[in-house]
């Protein structure tokens, strides 16, 4: 790195940090509620306390929309139902929350989807250990925000290309080459995560290489906005309100260029994160946890709940996202993705609004989604897991696609439990562990048939290892 480059490096690296400390001093003080709610002192537990191993739980969360079901599942008394005294932990950012998990500091946690497997294979980013996770919080719920002069150059939200990926990949790559290399910067939540994936696997759709084109930096999500209007970063990839809050309230700021369910529909977003020691050690109290958040789940999934579900958690105590004028909308942020009346904006002065229940899926799925007898949000298809460990292996952050990458799968995500827990609560589940993702559920239209992940893999281009391919402008 020439000195000049190295100064830019280092004025970045500065302006990131100044925004870490804008964001780290709003949220200064912020706890996560304490005790009881009065509706939940109101619960009748159907589980004795006394009969579970461990009653007491710390339990994570990060202040983004998917908290919804652990602030449900405390404000609604559904641990207290199953037996459960649990005190939520507001954490700062996705690796503190997998790594609160990993060091016993946290009894579970979300985990975005990718770090439990992740750290079974010891992918680039993940630390080795024994995670693992029975059921997704949440699909969905997440987007891709970029800036107001990659708007300026001429991209706009996905949905208006109607799917002319030639046309879009003109207008990406043309801004990408007006920058400095220094410059070219995407910002997601964690190392070998899927929003890392997502970014990547955009790039590469549209014949660019993400490794050459761009950087790849890791913000705590409430930090996105900061950085983007301080400069530190082109476009991010968050999960909800984060991408609104560039868009509402943050004019000026950016756009969102595509939900993630326009990059994969269906994909899973959150995991509920333990350590697998923790399930043998306590299998009553982990079966009790699964099931109130199977319920809190059900609760957020509810269109009649949703207004009030977007409402409560714009509380400092979960996102914190709650409008500054006291005559605005308290749901303002939190809204959009988790009643369905998205905004994606734009300089223009017009509203792209997209009205689609499924922006964020707690437990009950679309049709096209639903087609599988037992099919629900919250059920773990071990066959997407073999998905994450593809990109993985594309992206050069393991050697080589995994030859016991089924018996990682099984380990990592509990689908034989998962399917115990839910008949116990008459919750019927799909037979099968693995299913074809069709074409049209991608961005790119190549679907994934888990049968044979290595011949998917040699399938695209674009890869760690693979010959260098030039994008034709």
């Amino acid at each position: 790195m020439n000195s000049l480059n190295r100064r830019r490096f280092l004025e970045q690296m500065g302006a990131s940090a100044a925004g870490f400390a804008l964001s780290s001093c709003a949220i200064k003080g912020v706890t996560a509620p304490y005790g009881l709610s009065k509706t939940a002192e109101a619960v009748e537990p159907v589980v004795d306390p006394s009969s579970l191993e461990k009653p007491n739980l710390t339990v994570g969360f990060v202040p983004v929309n998917d908290c919804a079901p652990f602030a449900i599942a405390w404000e609604k008394g559904f641990f207290r139902k199953y037996g459960l005294n649990v005190t939520l932990s507001r954490e700062a950012s996705w690796a503190n929350s997998r790594d609160g998990i990993i060091f016993g500091r946290l009894d579970a946690s979300p985990v975005v989807s990718g770090a439990v497997t992740n750290a079974r294979i010891g992918a680039e980013g993940a630390r080795h250990a024994s995670l693992c996770a029975a059921m997704t919080i949440h699909r969905h719920g997440n987007a891709m925000t970029m800036n107001k002069a990659m708007w300026n150059s001429g991209l706009r939200p996905w949905n208006t290309y109607n799917g002319n990926l030639e046309e879009f990949g003109k207008n990406f790559h043309g801004y990408f080459q007006s920058l400095p290399q220094e410059q070219r910067i995407w910002a997601v939540v964690l190392s070998s995560s899927i929003y890392e994936y997502f970014v990547r696997y955009l790039s590469a759709s549209v014949g660019i290489n993400p490794a050459e084109e761009f950087r790849v930096i890791i913000i705590p999500p409430p930090q996105m906005v900061n950085n983007v209007r301080i400069g530190a970063m082109q476009a991010y990839m968050v999960a909800e309100p984060w991408n609104t809050r560039a868009i509402a309230g943050n004019e000026g700021v950016g756009f969102t260029f595509a939900q993630g369910k326009e990059i994969w529909y269906g994909h899973p977003d959150r995991l509920l994160g333990v350590m697998e020691s923790f399930i043998e050690e306590n299998p009553k109290t982990y079966r009790s946890l699964v099931k109130a958040m199977i319920e809190a789940c059900q609760y957020c999934s509810n269109p009649k709940n949703r207004p009030e579900v977007a409402k409560y958690i714009t509380s400092p105590s979960f996102t914190g996202a709650k409008p500054k004028k006291k005559d605005a909308p308290i749901d303002k942020f939190t809204a959009p993705a988790i009643v369905g009346e998205y905004n994606y904006g734009g300089f223009d002065g017009q509203k792209r609004m997209a009205n689609d229940p499924y922006s964020t899926i707690f437990f009950d799925l679309p049709d096209k989604l639903a087609n599988i007898p037992g099919n629900h949000s919250t059920f773990l298809w071990q066959s997407q897991a073999i998905w994450l460990m593809t990109q993985a292996t594309r992206w050069g952050q393991i050697d080589q696609f995994p030859k016991d990458a089924e018996q990682k799968a099984r380990q990592g995500w509990k689908t034989d439990l998962y399917r115990e827990i839910a008949e116990e609560m008459g919750i019927e589940c799909p037979k099968e562990d693995y299913k074809v993702e069709p074409a049209e559920f991608f961005i790119d239209n190549k679907a994934f048939d888990p049968s044979d992940p290595v011949g998917y893999l040699n399938s695209f281009e674009i890869r760690a290892n693979a010959p260098k391919s030039f994008f034709m402008s």
